[in-house]
């Protein structure tokens, strides 16, 4: 029988790195594979526990493909932040992520240069950030709150495409656990840039929705207590069949932030909105791995 050993091969093979990654770091890639684009300080929120432990992990998977990253020069002369997307290895794991924030039903990208290009030249990367801080804010609030968990968390184009035929576009929607309390929810992160009657006329694709599917509550995140004012005072007295709660950006959309417009006397937490899961109620979530279980520091 032949027992000779093949010579080492003289080309590096290209999937060596996988080895590598540690199950943080595949949690950060699926991330970058739905929701585009994070900035260093919000993985470091979200996943680790010391920003310079931050920095160099992101280092390591930059420099071995995982990872592109991008930044843009500061007017104030400052350093800027650098922006985090799929590098050649994130995309080879995720071949059918989203590709083009502008324009979901684009032609894929060439290469993870020609995707990192669509993401750095697109008109709602400001918007994408903020949405994906608030749900950065979730994943951090539980690293100290053993209670929580959030166990669903889906991009503008994910939720618009689970529930086309209501005709909603949210900004994000996700499913947050306290305890024994599970609230769906649909996030509209507002920036205060929209007319007023263009943001409440989101509102009748969520009222379509409660016909076949869940009650979740619609979330207006809004920049200052006058925005928050105008939306409750507009909405106030007006019946819904999906609950309606507003808020002021804050560091912890899970705590006691939101007013209810049909209650506008309290400030409530997350958990303590009204849901209703709808006739699927009973089936599983699709749900990404608890971040408390991945947050260790090792690189």
């Amino acid at each position: 029988m032949y027992r000779r050993v093949p010579p080492k091969p003289t080309k590096p093979d290209p999937l060596a790195v996988l080895r590598r990654l540690t199950p943080r770091d595949r949690l950060l890639l699926s991330w970058l594979a739905e929701h585009y684009l994070l900035s260093t300080d919000q993985i470091a929120r979200a996943l680790f526990t010391s920003p310079a432990t931050a920095r160099m992990r992101l280092t390591i998977l930059y420099r071995i493909g995982a990872l592109t990253r991008f930044s843009f020069s500061d007017p104030d002369g400052g350093t800027p932040p650098f922006l985090y997307t799929l590098g050649p290895v994130g995309l080879h794991l995720h071949p059918n992520a989203w590709s083009d924030p502008d324009n979901p039903k684009a032609k894929p990208p060439r290469s993870h240069i020609d995707r990192a290009r669509r993401i750095a030249r697109s008109q709602k990367r400001e918007h994408t950030l903020g949405v994906n801080q608030f749900f950065v804010d979730l994943h951090a609030h539980t690293r100290t709150d053993p209670q929580a968990r959030l166990a669903r968390w889906w991009s503008e184009h994910h939720a618009t495409d689970a529930y086309a035929s209501a005709r909603i576009f949210p900004d994000g929607h996700g499913i947050w656990q306290h305890g024994q309390h599970s609230v769906g929810f649909f996030l509209e992160h507002d920036r205060g840039t929209e007319p007023l009657r263009k943001v409440l006329a989101k509102l009748r694709g969520y009222e379509r929705l409660t016909e076949f599917g869940p009650r979740y509550p619609v979330l207006f995140w809004v920049p200052n207590p006058a925005r928050e004012r105008s939306l409750q005072d507009a909405l106030a007295g007006v019946p819904t069949l999906t609950p309606v709660a507003t808020a002021v950006h804050s560091p912890d959309p899970a705590g006691p932030v939101w007013t209810l417009t049909s209650d506008p006397g309290q400030r409530l937490r997350l958990h303590e909105l009204p849901s209703d899961h709808g006739p699927a109620a009973g089936t599983n979530p699709n749900r990404y791995n608890d971040v408390r279980d991945l947050t260790g520091d090792a690189l």
